[in-house]
């Protein structure tokens, strides 16, 4: 009966595939053929009589057999190794037919991480009430093909995905779009799961307020505190031209029906003359 097995593994590391047979201690690997093969057609590494018979180019210098336990080691794990492998082992030990002892399929699952997944929002219109905004989550370089999700404030979120991919085996990019009709700020968060991996991001998006309120008058104290500094100004205005003494010119005078009350009447000194007689004596 077949087997069927799961190993998982990542871009870059080494894996064992187990194979369904383990050589006793009483006997050794020249006793045995031992086949391993990809899609059951393409042969990765084969050994008879203990010695290599035949190996993938692909997976030159990647490949060992553990002859024990005919554990096939691959290392520096690409995306292509990803796919079903099958263990063959027959023995020949006592007749010159070999015998199949086993017969074994094991499924290789390659992973290569995603990015963190980034976030952007872009405002489209604005309103008193609400905030209009496009949200794109993006992560890239992954495999296999993953799923994205999210959620608003913990409610689940549908994005509108789209993947991009050369092949089937090769790494995928993936981008989210959603729009949202934000009336308060809220917490959107974007998940990329693959292969029983997942990576998440979260950020905040603020609703814009572009509201113009009323202009709001000067309060009742500001108005009082205004018009008494405007009558303490008037009043020290008029006090001083009450009682700053005025200079008075001593050159000009003023008819005397015009002197107002407080000023003395500014007078002429009268002019000293000389009276010469001349006599003459006859």
């Amino acid at each position: 009966a077949l087997e069927k097995k799961v190993v998982k593994s990542k871009v870059g590391e080494k894996v064992g595939l187990p194979c369904c047979h383990e050589i006793p201690s009483s006997e050794s690997l020249h006793n045995y053929r031992v086949y391993w093969q990809k899609n059951t057609t393409e042969v990765v590494l084969a050994y008879a009589e203990g010695k290599k018979i035949s190996k993938h180019n692909r997976y030159e210098n990647r490949t060992e057999l553990d002859t024990r336990n005919l554990t096939l080691w691959i290392s520096h794990m690409e995306i292509l190794d990803n796919g079903p492998y099958q263990c063959i082992v027959q023995h020949h030990r006592f007749s010159q037919n070999s015998v199949v002892v086993c017969d074994e399929r094991v499924t290789l699952v390659v992973t290569a991480d995603f990015s963190e997944p980034n976030i952007t929002a872009e405002v489209s219109t604005n309103s008193c009430d609400s905030t209009e905004m496009v949200v794109r989550c993006s992560s890239h370089g992954g495999f296999p093909k993953p799923k994205i999700s999210g959620a608003l404030n913990n409610m689940s979120v549908v994005w509108n995905a789209t993947w991009v991919s050369e092949s089937s085996l090769s790494p995928y990019n993936v981008t989210g779009k959603l729009s949202l009709n934000v009336t308060k700020d809220v917490n959107i968060t974007c998940s990329v799961e693959y292969s029983g991996f997942a990576k998440s991001t979260s950020l905040l998006l603020k609703k814009t307020n572009y509201c113009i309120g009323p202009t709001v008058p000067p309060s009742y104290n500001v108005i009082t505190a205004s018009s008494i500094i405007i009558i303490i100004f008037l009043l020290a205005i008029t006090l001083a031209a009450r009682y700053v003494p005025r200079h008075v010119c001593s050159h000009c005078c003023k008819p005397q029906d015009s002197v107002e009350e407080g000023v003395k009447e500014c007078t002429k000194p009268p002019m000293s003359s000389k009276v010469t007689s001349e006599t003459s004596s006859v």
